[in-house]
């Protein structure tokens, strides 16, 4: 018997945040809502006169079902907190800001950014929506840091509070020096341009006054902030790149700006000519607003999250007294008792010291189900605790958990971009080789025909066959493929990341939160079928236990009305037992409940049923698979050699099989250094590694591997130092990304192939010695349009393509 999908009574949605109300319905102002905390926050909204709220978009608030404790944010009292989260103080105000994962659409930015309604302290709160994150300026005399979090919560946005937010430096300010460097190029670049004028069309009466001389001075004067300043970053890196002895793309367009300077203020100076600035000015300009356009794209994702980033910022800590107090995480010491609070991260590694133990260590290990644990057994940093209260002694201080030491892996230390040279830099290499080549072979030929020409030939050489075109078909096409891909809610970390996708031969997946659904699971019943009766005997006594599997099965069977249990009684790793209605009913493993191991391998986790010791049948309950899942794993197969690294047990290996088939090799109930070794052991034979994962224990896997993509159902939210992140929902398109992102350097060679054209064009004239100013200056904005608009077309014309591959998503195929 399996639960219909289809519900026959008619819903009734909450007024707040859109939920199924079910059977606990609270009406308040001919308003139905699902939960005393739904209600309370419209009342809150309701009260300050707020509530366009919910005129903007339907049901725009966030669930209260799992209302905040009390006193969860007093650390947010202690003045040195205070002092690491401000951004800004003076005698009144002070700023800060917070992440906001909850913030999802316009009417929130609207309540938001109306704070200071609910809390008159708040002077002013601006959104940030890219980032989800508020800034608010308050009176710190008025109100505090700890009311303004406080008046966040009511509302129902939670800030998001970590242990990074005050380890780590404030947040970084906008670097403006890229911005400054292009305003200077281009400014200097236009009225270069416009000053060249009469050079260009030999205009005979500014020659008569003297202007053709003046002009050269000023242009010469406006190239010195260009050559200086905007142009220094060319400089340096080519400088870096031949100090270790590699010749990156840098090296020849600081040469071709160098020599172009060069040859200008010896033709200004000697009065021989106007020389070329225009055309170095150009470049500059050019190479850096491609730079600028590639980097801007990837800004507002942090891809190098660590396990600070996960852990709160404050901790209950029980005094000699028992009196309960939050300090700052980095504040605990080995001996301090702490409290836990249900769904709260465990911060160090404590023994447990009061109360049950039901610890989630999906994030760290990969087990999709809880963890019991009783008094005296250890609790390792990174845990969540799940069912209630637990209160433990710290036996290492944070910094010495084997979470930490687990970041500290060698594997964080590295630097993939170091290990990967860029196939641009190897082209621009030859290129290099090319062109000195060719102005070798001028330089001979006018030493035996004219020598007079040596000089003049050989720089125009180098000063038209400038690989400024391969840096700007790479830099444009990158940042149009960033962009495109954000577009699908993938985001890479910079454009090298595109380039390794395309080189990729192996894919290993995780399985728990990376091709399953977080959060979710399919249950079905095998037995007789249930009566009304049975299924509220069996609902009444799972709702006792915080077990995962118990409140699956809670949620699986209809609720008609909550029956008296009595002599409740939980058998750890077994099962539980009550007394309800005059009915014994058993629920467990089969030893439990049954009497003996079936030692059936079966799909997902089994919970057997009995009801005055007569066996019922047992509900079987499985990890939720991401939708079209066998598909994925058909289109992929056939491009790519793929396997499983789990930290789960191998109880959904049959079904795992089926789906992958057998050629896939899967492995069960691994550590995160046996996912790391065995990326390294794959590595050592040659293989290009693509990595997916979705939690710290894939962290030091994803680090190893040539690309790591980090899936993530909320991309702002936590996940792991990582290459990428893909949105869950879009892990249907992992197949058609990959092929996007291989087109990479179809679209670079194209517009090589064409920069090359224009550069024959210009060398056939500059080996003459015959290159005028006017002629540099048309060829270079041309060819660096032409090669703009190349790029951004062929990398719309392959989105085209990327949008007919998309599979159809109207069937859910598992």
């Amino acid at each position: 018997m399996k639960k219909e999908l289809t519900d026959i009574k008619t819903k009734t949605l909450c007024y707040h945040c859109g939920e199924d109300c079910d059977h606990n319905v609270i009406v308040s102002q001919d308003k139905h809502f699902c939960c005393q905390g739904c209600k309370t926050v419209y009342e809150i909204i309701n009260k300050n006169d707020l509530c366009s709220y919910y005129d903007m978009e339907q049901a725009p608030g966030i669930n209260q079902k799992h209302r905040i404790r009390e006193g969860k944010f007093d650390f947010l009292d202690d003045t040195q907190i205070i002092k690491k989260l401000t951004h800004f103080q003076d005698d009144t105000h002070q700023h800060v800001i917070f992440y906001l994962p909850q913030m999802h659409c316009a009417s929130c930015i609207w309540i938001l950014e109306h704070l200071n309604k609910i809390n008159p302290g708040i002077i002013k709160s601006q959104v940030n929506f890219v980032k989800k994150e508020v800034t608010v300026i308050y009176n710190y005399h008025e109100t505090s840091l700890k009311k303004v979090a406080e008046a966040l919560t009511l509302i129902g946005y939670e800030p998001h509070i970590s242990l990074n937010d005050v380890s780590s430096s404030k947040v970084k300010k906008y670097d403006t020096t890229s911005i400054v460097k292009i305003g200077i190029a281009g400014f200097c670049f236009g009225n270069i341009m416009m000053l060249s004028f009469p050079e260009y069309f030999s205009l005979a009466k500014a020659d008569e006054v003297g202007l053709k001389t003046w002009f050269s001075y000023l242009n010469l004067l406006l190239s010195l902030p260009v050559f200086f300043y905007s142009a220094s970053e060319f400089f340096i890196s080519g400088y870096k790149g031949l100090r270790q002895k590699f010749l990156n793309i840098d090296a020849p367009i600081a040469l071709a700006v160098l020599i172009t300077f060069g040859r200008s203020v010896y033709e200004i100076l000697s009065g021989t000519g106007a020389g070329y600035l225009d055309s170095m000015s150009g470049i500059v300009f050019f190479m850096l607003i491609g730079r600028y356009f590639q980097n801007r794209t990837y800004q507002t994702i942090s891809f190098d999250r660590d396990f600070k980033s996960y852990f709160p910022l404050g901790v209950s800590v029980i005094d000699a007294n028992g009196i309960e107090k939050q300090i700052s995480v980095s504040e605990l010491k080995v001996g301090d008792r702490i409290k836990i609070h249900n769904d709260e991260i465990v911060p160090a590694d404590a023994i447990l010291f009061l109360g049950k133990g039901t610890i989630d260590y999906s994030f760290v290990t990969g087990e999709s189900l809880p963890v019991e644990k009783s008094i005296g057994e250890i609790v390792y940093a990174g845990g969540k605790q799940t069912s209630g209260a637990i209160e433990l002694e710290v036996v290492k201080e944070v910094s010495q958990s084997y979470l930490t030491q687990l970041w500290n892996n060698e594997a964080f230390k590295e630097n993939k971009e170091e290990v990967k040279i860029s196939f641009i830099h190897r082209i621009s290499r030859y290129f290099t080789y090319v062109l000195f080549t060719i102005a070798l072979s001028a330089a001979i030929y006018w030493s035996i025909n004219d020598p007079s020409k040596i000089w003049g030939a050989v720089t125009a050489v180098l000063i038209v066959a400038c690989p400024c075109a391969l840096l700007l078909s790479a830099t444009f096409t990158n940042g149009n493929m960033i962009r495109i891909l954000n577009k699908y809610k993938l985001y890479v970390k910079n454009a090298s990341v595109i380039e390794q996708m395309s080189e990729i031969d192996t894919i290993v997946f995780d399985k728990t939160g990376t091709i399953t659904e977080q959060g979710k699971s399919e249950i079905s019943f095998q037995g007789e079928g249930l009566s009304g009766e049975q299924s509220q005997l069996i609902r009444s006594l799972a709702n006792q236990s915080n077990h995962p599997l118990s409140k699956s099965v809670v949620s699986f069977l209809p609720f008609t009305k909550m029956l008296n249990v009595k002599n409740y009684k939980e058998f750890k790793g077994f099962g539980t037992s009550a007394t309800i209605h005059d009915h014994f009913v058993k629920m467990g493993s089969s030893d439990f409940v049954l009497g003996k191991d079936t030692n059936q391998l079966v799909s997902g986790s089994r919970v057997y049923v009995s009801i005055d010791e007569a066996f019922v049948g047992y509900f079987i309950v499985k990890n939720s698979y991401r939708q079209g899942l066998k598909n994925i794993v058909s289109s992929l197969g056939s491009q790519f050699d793929l396997k499983i690294l789990s930290g789960d047990n191998a109880s959904e290996e049959a079904f795992l099989k089926s789906v992958f088939g057998n050629k896939s090799e899967m492995l069960f109930e691994q550590k995160p250094e046996d996912k790391l070794n065995f990326i390294k052991g794959l590595q050592n034979n040659n293989k290009k590694i693509l990595m997916i994962g979705d939690g710290l224990n894939d962290a030091g896997a994803l680090k190893q591997s040539n690309v790591g993509i980090a899936i993530s159902d909320d991309t702002n939210n936590f996940s792991p130092a990582c290459d990428a992140v893909l949105s869950g929902k879009n892990f249907m398109l992992l197949k058609e990304l990959i092929n996007y992102c291989r087109r990479q350097k179809t679209i670079i060679f194209a517009s090589f192939v064409l920069s090359i054209l224009y550069n024959i064009v210009g060398l056939s004239i500059a080996v003459q010695g015959n290159m005028q100013p006017v002629i540099a200056a048309i060829l270079m904005p041309i060819s660096s349009i032409s090669i703009v608009l190349l790029t951004t077309g062929l990398s719309s014309f392959y989105e085209l393509n990327l949008k007919k591959s998309i599979p159809d998503q109207s069937h859910d195929q598992k």
